[in-house]
């Protein structure tokens, strides 16, 4: 689209220039202070502009410029340039007369022949980088052998590597990035011309490299990736400006937020801090929405990465300690869009500079706050939480099968994962075990004894999903040892539980399990207030004796003060957590 314009626009002045002219202008879009950085801006521009040239200025200095035209069609085409923003906002009308030699096209000599070339044909000008099928003629060459030779003779080293990451992108070479045209890397050109439609010399030329780049870049048009300066943070990094743009500072977090249908989103992170800082960031990244569980995460004493992906997202972190300051981005991209999302990435972190300063943490500290954000994030919630508790030392757990009913992984305490070692929908039980060894506080201990009617029992359970951060004693009675239609695995209790306590320990009033707490819809009837049920202990007792679970028993029924309860109760009581 930007050579078609740029070609409609020059070609409105076809029809009125002088097949000859005097002195011929040129519009000046760059200068350059060495022949190999100018030779690599051309490249540049070269997939969206036409009729450009590069000259030496002198004083070791080198143009790149559109041209010849006449005067007045110079400043025309420089207005209307600016205007479609295909060339720089500074560039501007210069006379041959300030040039010197011409060093590109090679072979080239504009200065002295006073003729203005303009290409009017828009056909002409797609064609001439359009890849052709192999039953069609090859492409001419824009350069001969000798000269294709010598421009790329002219290459550093960084635009060398340049194009082998170009080629392996495009699947041609698969061998080292090492900036060394060897045989594979020639092999990789030729196959790459060919493909193209290109004569298969093995050397590529200039037209040609700007060709291979622009496949290359190709991915990322509409990003506008610009090299950009976050002066409070005190970071300079490549941004997609095109999709995104600054919203908000929260320490210590510089927000780039959407600003079309593209759900992208960058963290600019910067904070003072130390080792112990640095790893209370790495801890508290994992508890975000926009770092999924799912992913590698690594960390020493100076810097970590965290990568999560799920359906929705994917996103990478990384931060880094340096001179007493964390600095680092997180990109949040769509899933399923890796291509570009890879490119991206690797500009960004290529071009990440750390700048002085680090973001004040009083900026924005009149935002509004809340218990499910940090720093204007949200923190990753569970799909369900339930209460279950400990059965032996090992760290196996008791919750009702429904606590763990879809869920894509499990949690106890949301800091150890679990596996899933049974799940009874018929008597509502599950029971967990911890994917790495861990030593509970407390142990339940299992009443042997039946029950009496009327006694007092409590509830302990994570009513309120976790949010207090500790279970809560919930008291009532046994109001039955059979359920309502005389199941013997059942008891009927007189309580109001809320649902997070469901799969929690029925305690009697010595701290000794009678029960777990069934969900108060577990049978598809809705309950009046007050009535609970629970699955008896000798059910789950049998059930655990099953996959050779050792429990510790009791027949004491010496009642302890509610506070001894409560604490009994809380240290084998656990926080059941269902993730997506």
């Amino acid at each position: 689209m930007a050579r078609v314009l740029l070609t409609l626009i020059v070609g409105l002045f076809a029809g009125v220039m002088p097949a000859q002219a005097q002195q011929t202008f040129f519009v000046q879009i760059e200068a350059q202070p060495t022949i190999a950085r100018a030779q690599a801006s051309i490249e540049r521009f070269l997939p969206n502009v036409r009729d450009l040239n590069g000259f030496d200025l002198g004083n070791g200095w080198f143009g790149i410029a559109l041209g010849p035209y006449a005067e007045d069609q110079a400043a025309s085409i420089l207005s209307n340039l600016r205007s479609a923003r295909l060339i720089p906002s500074d560039s501007y009308v210069q006379a041959s007369s300030r040039y010197r030699r011409q060093f590109w096209p090679v072979g080239a000599n504009l200065l002295g022949s006073g003729t203005t070339i303009v290409t009017t044909e828009t056909d002409t000008q797609t064609a001439a980088l359009a890849p052709q099928s192999a039953e069609e003629t090859p492409q001419p060459s824009d350069e001969t052998p000798s000269q294709a030779r010598a421009s790329e003779a002219r290459l550093n080293q960084q635009e060398r590597a340049a194009i082998q990451e170009a080629l392996q992108w495009a699947g041609f070479y698969n061998g080292k990035i090492d900036a060394s045209f060897g045989r594979g890397t020639r092999a990789s050109m030729s196959r790459w011309q060919e493909s193209n439609g290109f004569v298969a010399s093995g050397v590529l030329t200039t037209r040609q490299r700007a060709e291979l780049f622009r496949q290359f870049n190709a991915v990322l048009e509409g990003l506008d990736l610009r090299q950009s300066e976050d002066v409070q943070a005190g970071i300079s990094v490549k941004l997609p400006l095109g999709v995104l743009d600054f919203d908000r500072y929260d320490p210590p977090f510089a927000h780039y937020e959407p600003t079309g249908t593209l759900d992208a989103r960058v963290l600019l992170i910067s904070q003072p801090g130390n080792s112990g800082t640095l790893r209370g960031l790495y801890e508290v990244m994992q508890t975000l929405a926009i770092v999924p569980s799912e992913g590698e995460r690594s960390i020493s004493s100076n810097g970590f990465t965290l990568f999560g992906q799920d359906a929705n997202i994917t996103s990478f972190t990384q931060a880094s300690l340096e001179d007493g300051q964390i600095k680092g981005f997180s990109l949040i991209w769509p899933s399923g869009d890796e291509e570009r999302r890879t490119r991206l990435l690797g500009d960004m972190r290529a071009s990440f500079v750390r700048l002085d300063g680090v973001l004040d943490s009083e900026l924005n500290a009149e935002g509004t706050q809340s218990i499910d954000f940090i720093s204007g994030l949200a923190i990753r919630k569970p799909i369900k939480s339930s209460s279950g508790f400990y059965v032996d030392t090992k760290g196996t757990v008791v919750t009702s099968a429904d606590a763990i009913s879809g869920c894509n992984r499990v949690t106890i305490d949301e800091a150890h994962e679990a596996d899933i070692l049974l799940s009874d929908l018929a008597n509502n039980i599950a029971v967990l075990t911890p994917v790495k060894p861990l030593s509970p506080v407390g142990v339940a201990t299992f009443q042997t004894r039946v029950p009496r009617l009327n006694s007092e029992i409590a509830v302990s359970g994570f009513s309120y999903g976790g949010v207090l951060g500790a279970p809560t004693l919930t008291f009532g009675s046994l109001a039955d040892t059979r359920g309502l239609h005389g199941e013997t695995s059942f008891h009927r209790l007189a309580l109001s539980a809320l649902d997070g306590d469901a799969g929690g320990p029925v305690v009697d009033a010595a701290g000794a399990v009678v029960g777990m707490l069934l969900p108060a819809e577990s049978d598809g009837r809705q309950l009046p207030e007050g009535v609970g049920f629970s699955l008896n202990s000798e059910t789950i007792s049998l059930v655990l004796g099953e996959l050779g679970v050792s429990i510790e028993t009791s027949e004491t029924r010496n009642a302890i003060p509610s506070e001894r309860l409560n604490d009994r109760a809380s240290g084998f009581t656990v926080l059941v957590s269902c993730w997506g």
